[in-house]
């Protein structure tokens, strides 16, 4: 449901005739389709793009429900949508609705193309107790491929598993208890993957005044912890790519009026003290404490 409609569509021809969508608004599909989405990447470690674990990718960017890249391009943003917004419209050699209720809260879509060898593999091969109630799922081979890809996630109470996923779990965690933080990185990864669209787009560039306004504003934000991260952990490639799109990440301080030049002379970190300095960042102003920069290197 939340992988790309080529993606989606061929999964379900293999197992069903028809999709159910529920639009109801509120708690409808696409409402809770970012738990989906997080759900199966667990499962798909490479569902949601490289390190965003909770899946920030993919969900709604504002108020006015505009979708991420990643949910426009999704199965269920498209068949939920489906000429109701503009410029959405379901594959018609893959789907045909058939149905839709008077304000379209539930539409339902014909699959074409559903794979018939898949369908009667799954026939023939239904197993259900005496009553018929009950029938254990069985996926056709036509699904191998993809089913060989998954890696079951292991609760955190089953203490009987010897194969712990722990730096997932630790990364996910953190992820949940830090959402803006998530979503920023997120928010980076999709500008990146904007870059490779357009990469003759020639770089931003700050006036002085915007300089100014920034470095004069001392905040603990989500930014302030990820360029922190970013400084302290060497990531100089991320940190490149973010200036890149954002020059202003470059002059961000913290409430402790401390910023990128601090934690680069405090972490001995040459390298990003010199990418700071080209951008024009000083290293002998003071912190809240009367620190500069320097200062830190006799600390």
């Amino acid at each position: 449901m939340t992988g790309s409609v080529d993606e989606g569509y061929q999964i379900a021809r293999h197992l069903a005739d028809y999709v159910l969508i529920w639009g109801g608004g509120g708690g409808d599909d696409l409402a809770k389709s970012p738990h989906l989405a997080r759900i199966a990447n667990s499962v798909y470690r490479d569902h949601c793009p490289p390190g965003d674990v909770t899946c920030r990718a993919f969900g709604v960017l504002d108020r006015q429900g505009t979708p991420s890249p990643m949910m426009e391009r999704s199965f269920l943003y498209n068949l939920h949508s489906h000429s109701l917004k503009p410029g959405v419209e379901a594959d018609p050699t893959k789907f045909k609705e058939v149905y839709r209720t008077k304000y379209g809260k539930v539409r339902i879509f014909k699959l074409l193309g559903v794979s018939r060898e898949s369908k009667n593999w799954i026939e023939e091969n239904r197993e259900c107790d005496a009553g018929g109630w009950f029938c254990p799922g069985k996926y056709p081979p036509g699904l191998k491929k993809i089913l060989d890809k998954k890696k079951d996630f292991a609760q955190l109470e089953d203490f009987n598993r010897g194969d712990k996923d722990d730096e997932y779990q630790k990364q996910y965690f953190q992820d949940l208890n830090n959402p803006d933080l998530a979503k920023k990185r997120a928010q980076m990864n999709m500008k990146r993957e904007e870059e490779k669209k357009a990469t003759d787009q020639p770089k931003k560039t700050l006036t002085d005044e915007e300089k100014i306004e920034i470095y004069s504003t001392w905040e603990d934000t989500a930014d302030t912890t990820l360029m922190w991260q970013l400084v302290t952990t060497n990531a100089i490639d991320d940190m490149n790519r973010w200036l890149d799109q954002d020059p202003g990440a470059a002059w961000l301080r913290s409430a402790d009026g401390r910023g990128p030049m601090w934690w680069a002379f405090e972490s001995k970190n040459q390298d990003i003290v010199s990418i700071l300095m080209t951008a024009g960042v000083p290293h002998n102003d003071k912190d809240k404490n009367g620190l500069a920069p320097v200062d830190l290197l006799r600390e």
